[in-house]
Order: C-alpha cells, then sequence, then structure tokens
C-alpha cells in the first residue's frame, strides 16, 4: 500500500514505554499525512472475515424482491439498501453499490430504552446474523482502542474520544459492488469521490481492487490492505473535533479493465458516537488567539444533514 503508514496495534500494549511513544507517533504522522493507516497486530482472524464475506456474498445474490424483505428502515441505517440509493455529496449520479447495514445489538435489559432501530435480517443465508455481530464486536473493539490510542498521542486522557462510541450508533457495512453494466453512465463510480461521516473507519481487506485515497497534491493512489490487515481511516467528526489536525480524506472506490466485470465486497466498520455527543472543537486543538474552524454542533444533527445531503433521508 504505497504513501499509507503501517502500524502494529500490538505495539500500543508493550512493556516498553518507549516503543508504545514511538507507536503513537508512528499512528499520528499516518493520519496527519494522509488521513489513512494500514493496522495490523489488530486481532481479528482472517476466517472470521471471509466467512462475513462469503455469508453477505451469499445474501446479495438473491433476488432483489427478497433482499427487499429487510429493507426500508428510515435513513438505511439498517439492513438492505439497494443500488441506486446513496449518492456522494457533489456527484451528479447514484454510487454503483448496494450495502446492507448492522448495528449494536442490545438487549431490552441492558438498554431498555434505546434510540436506535432494531436490527433486521434476513432468513437466509444461516448463520449470518451471529457472524456480522462477532465482526461488529471486534471491529468495536478495535476501534476503541485506536481512539483511546489517538487521545494518548495527543497527551489527551485515553477515554476522551472512545467513550463517544460506547453505546453509540456504530455500523458494519457489508458492500456489493456489483459488476458494472455497460449502459452505467460514464461519469458514474462505485463509490464517488466522499469523505466519511463518522469518527473513524476500519476497513476489512475487500474482495478486490478499486480503493483510492486522494494525496494532498491531488494525486489518486491505491489504498487496500494486504490479506490480515485493516485500514483506518479518518471522518469528518474526528476532524472536526481536532480541528482539522486529522484530516478527513476524501477517497473512492473505482472499477478498471477486468476487476469492472466481477462483483467486489467490501466490509467497513464506521465508529459512530451516541446521538448527544457535543462534537465542538476540543480546548486542546485551539492555539491561543485562534478561533476553531468548525461550529458547534451534535452528533446526531451532524449525521442527520450528511444523510440528506447523500440521499438516504428524503427532504
Amino acid at each position: 500500500m504505497p504513501h499509507l503508514v503501517e502500524i502494529d496495534l500490538a505495539e500500543a500494549g508493550h512493556t516498553e514505554v518507549a516503543r508504545q511513544k514511538r507507536f503513537r507517533q508512528n499512528l499520528l504522522e499516518g493520519l496527519m499525512e494522509t488521513g489513512f493507516v494500514g493496522l495490523s497486530g489488530h486481532g481479528i482472524s482472517s476466517e472470521l472475515v471471509d466467512e462475513a464475506h462469503s455469508l453477505f456474498s451469499e445474501f446479495f445474490e438473491q433476488p432483489a424482491a427478497e433482499k427487499a424483505r429487510v429493507g426500508g428502515v428510515s435513513g438505511g441505517q439498517r439492513g438492505f439498501t439497494p443500488l441506486g440509493i446513496e449518492t456522494a455529496r457533489q456527484a451528479i449520479t447514484p454510487d454503483l453499490k448496494e450495502f446492507f447495514h448492522v448495528g449494536p445489538e442490545h438487549t431490552s435489559e441492558s438498554f431498555p430504552h434505546s434510540p436506535y432501530p432494531d436490527n433486521v435480517w434476513p432468513n437466509r443465508p444461516a448463520g449470518l446474523k451471529s457472524v456480522s455481530l462477532q465482526l461488529y464486536r471486534a471491529l468495536e473493539n478495535v476501534a476503541t482502542k485506536l481512539l483511546e490510542e489517538i487521545a494518548l498521542a495527543f497527551a489527551l486522557p485515553r477515554a476522551t474520544l472512545s467513550e463517544m462510541i460506547f453505546e453509540g450508533n456504530s455500523i458494519l457495512r457489508a458492500v456489493h459492488y456489483p459488476p458494472v453494466p455497460e449502459t452505467a453512465h460514464p461519469l458514474a463510480m462505485r463509490a464517488a469521490p466522499h469523505e466519511d461521516i463518522n469518527l473513524i473507519t476500519l476497513l476489512c481487506a475487500a474482495s478486490g481492487e478499486g480503493l483510492e485515497i486522494c494525496l494532498r497534491d491531488g494525486e489518486w493512489v491505491a489504498a487496500e490492505s494486504p490479506p490480515g490487515s485493516l485500514v483506518a481511516d479518518v471522518g469528518d467528526m474526528l476532524a472536526r473535533i481536532t480541528n482539522g489536525r486529522l484530516p478527513a480524506t476524501t477517497h473512492r472506490v473505482v472499477a478498471r479493465g477486468e476487476s469492472a466485470r466481477r462483483s467486489r465486497y467490501a466490509l467497513p466498520f464506521f465508529a459512530h458516537p451516541r446521538p448527544e455527543c457535543d462534537l465542538s472543537v476540543l480546548p486542546a486543538f485551539v492555539q491561543p488567539g485562534d478561533q476553531p474552524r468548525f461550529p458547534p454542533t451534535t452528533a446526531a444533527r451532524f449525521l442527520e444533514e450528511r444523510l440528506r445531503e447523500i440521499g438516504l433521508i428524503s427532504e
């Protein structure tokens, strides 16, 4: 993965303090440079990711009417969203993708007044629910650890960022990019240039190439994760909180040559805060005499604005 810093999350827990500090320095340098880092040592097995890919590919192969049975949740927050719905900001045509969303699975005893919609599950394939939730919890744990390390790297209390996603509205998205039809709009992409909405995103290794990030000089470069690795990237919410110190980098998914004739599957995890969380710039990121670059808002308000912009909520 050219231009991406590779970091080993296991180093964060090393007994040598010097190695912990080196890890945090490399983490910040990578995120400040491109907004993306490659992440090993995360503890999520390739077998679990492969099983999730296999089950979701089986789900997406079903007829449209069958998939629609688990669609229709407001804002596409849970379950299935078909082709032709999500459109990146400033794009003129929808993305060439369909997807399925999994959110937190709380019991009524542990979370009696959940503000989130319930997950919806298809009858087939068997095992999709259990594998999805297992991967969801594993990725949530990694996101929590990574946000803790980012806070420590900035000399903030460990839980400054991670506590925001405790009982938050994080999403595991299973994405299917079908073969690109010959009738597709000439400007259509599998995912048009965009920045993620949330705090931080974790991308499991996809089933094919196509992910690209835009560097500061405007050059687009490939950013695929090697087998067994994750890619982590900064979302707009974290960029706001850090007053732009950590950039939310523009990225896209393209299909060229033979890859356009094959399906591509991806499993991003979007770490979202609780709706009431304040997304105001933290004082630590405002120098004396300067002003915050972003106005105050809440996670709920910011998310709703973005969902309207990308077509998942109608005006």
